[in-house]
């Protein structure tokens, strides 16, 4: 089974073909149904050879299509000192893009 680990949004995901995922969001440009590139890939690995780039493997690109572009859960963020009657309270939602693999 062919695979490889891509680095996107500073974290690195290890995909297959027909996976889909969960990445940080791409860009405002990109739109549901695009095409997208990543050409930061670490590993690749197709069961018989293993490529392991320093720090990227030259000439490998993973090749996907954006399902879906969203936000998600809400993140509580409360900041408290006692005694001196300081509280804030924040809510964050982080957005995404869920994406699929095409080819490795």
């Amino acid at each position: 089974m062919k695979f490889a680990v891509i680095n996107t949004g500073g974290k690195q995901y290890k995909v297959a073909q027909g996976d889909v995922l969960k990445v940080e969001k791409i860009s405002d440009t990109i739109k549901v149904g695009d095409k997208v590139t990543f050409d930061q890939v670490l590993l690749v690995d197709d069961g018989a050879t293993t490529k392991i780039g320093t720090p990227t493997v030259s000439g490998a690109k993973v090749e996907a299509v954006i399902k879906e572009i969203g936000r998600n859960k809400k993140v509580i963020v409360i900041k408290f000192k006692q005694k001196s009657r300081y509280f804030k309270k924040n809510g964050h939602r982080q957005p995404f893009s869920k994406v699929e693999i095409l080819s490795v």
